[in-house]
């Protein structure tokens, strides 16, 4: 079997760990699947725990705030699709042996700046220094939050004939990294303008504003039924994660998928397709028909963008993406573009 880079194919999902995962207990009413962002376990008085974890970053390209940031929030943009806010963190930090005390205090620091911000209680996990820890991921977290279980959405509850939404746009954070990382080449390539703008989206890259705009925080809107959130494999990835998800098919518009000039001129450059880039700050939003216009001016008075990029349809349709008036099938990406365009600039001694 080839390597597989980032996240398993659902294949490998389903034959290495859908089926093994520990004891069988009632109370786990959603548990480890495909395109699922969290997991949920019933609780006494029509309550339930809704939990996610993440990979934690360390990225010298970025700096100790900028991978602080994005240890935080890409968390919370999983649990963001519940329709609520995160509310306890584990951090389980393996340190390279030659990070210093002094960067660790400051990055530390950072996570508890943006843990406290958003609410979110730091209640234990590991710390450790490891020799030979030279990735890029430090660790992993995990987020949970308690809330109403009829309130908690799930990818899963998608259904036929929603209107499938996009906030932001494509690409949306590898697209700031990249810009971030090197910034020497956009400057030159792109021009000090499109840099700039890159290194200003890069705290766009929270989506947890957008889902709690969407389902609402005190009343909840009975409209939008399904929220997914744009890692990798970008907003084409993401769309076709929730529709296996939710058991369905989905139609997909090319032509609306809201990709920005920054962010289309940094993927040219990259040699990346955006609508299959690391996206994350964009939310897939699912929302019964007709309603999606509510949906998308309630966003709008919070300054987020939003736009309708098509529908969920019977499972039996396929997934489809309409691109130059022909109707194609849509693979699951096997591979974010982003890791190998990464990889090739900064061996390829770009600055």
């Amino acid at each position: 079997m080839s390597k597989e880079l980032g996240k398993i194919q659902n294949e490998t999902f389903e034959k290495i760990i859908f089926n093994n995962c520990g004891s069988s207990r009632k109370e786990v009413s959603v548990g480890s699947a495909f395109g699922v962002d969290v997991s949920v376990v019933d609780l006494p008085n029509g309550l339930a725990l809704a939990s996610t974890s993440d990979p934690l970053s360390l990225i010298p390209s970025l700096g100790l705030e900028e991978s602080a940031w994005l240890s935080v929030h890409l968390m919370a943009n999983d649990m963001a699709t519940t329709g609520f806010a995160p509310m306890y963190g584990q951090m389980v930090l393996n340190l390279p042996a030659s990070f210093s005390r002094e960067d660790f205090k400051i990055y530390w620091e950072y996570i508890h700046r943006f843990c406290k911000d958003i609410g979110v209680a730091i209640t234990g996990g590991h710390t450790g220094f490891v020799e030979g820890q030279n990735s890029t991921i430090s660790g992993g977290g995990t987020f949970s939050t308690i809330a109403p279980k009829q309130d908690i959405l799930v990818s899963s509850n998608a259904k036929l004939k929603d209107v499938i939404l996009v906030t932001k746009q494509c690409a949306l954070s590898s697209t700031s990294i990249l810009g971030m990382s090197f910034p020497e080449i956009i400057k030159n390539k792109l021009g000090k303008e499109v840099h700039e703008e890159a290194c200003r989206n890069f705290y766009q890259t929270s989506s947890l504003k957008d889902a709690l705009t969407a389902a609402g925080t005190e009343k909840k809107h009975t409209d939008v039924t399904a929220m997914h959130d744009v890692t990798e494999g970008g907003v084409l990835g993401a769309i076709y994660e929730l529709a296996k998800a939710s058991g369905n098919g989905a139609q997909i518009y090319n032509e609306l998928l809201p990709i920005g000039d920054v962010q289309k001129q940094i993927c040219d450059l990259f040699h990346i397709d955006p609508r299959y880039s690391i996206g994350a700050g964009s939310m897939i939003i699912t929302c019964k028909k007709g309603s999606e216009q509510n949906v998308i001016a309630r966003l709008k008075k919070e300054d987020i963008d939003c736009t309708v990029a098509g529908e969920i349809t019977d499972i039996k349709e396929g997934i489809k993406l309409m691109e130059d008036g022909v109707n194609y099938d849509l693979p699951y990406p096997s591979e974010d573009p982003y890791w190998k365009a990464f990889f090739e600039a900064f061996n390829a001694g770009w600055k």
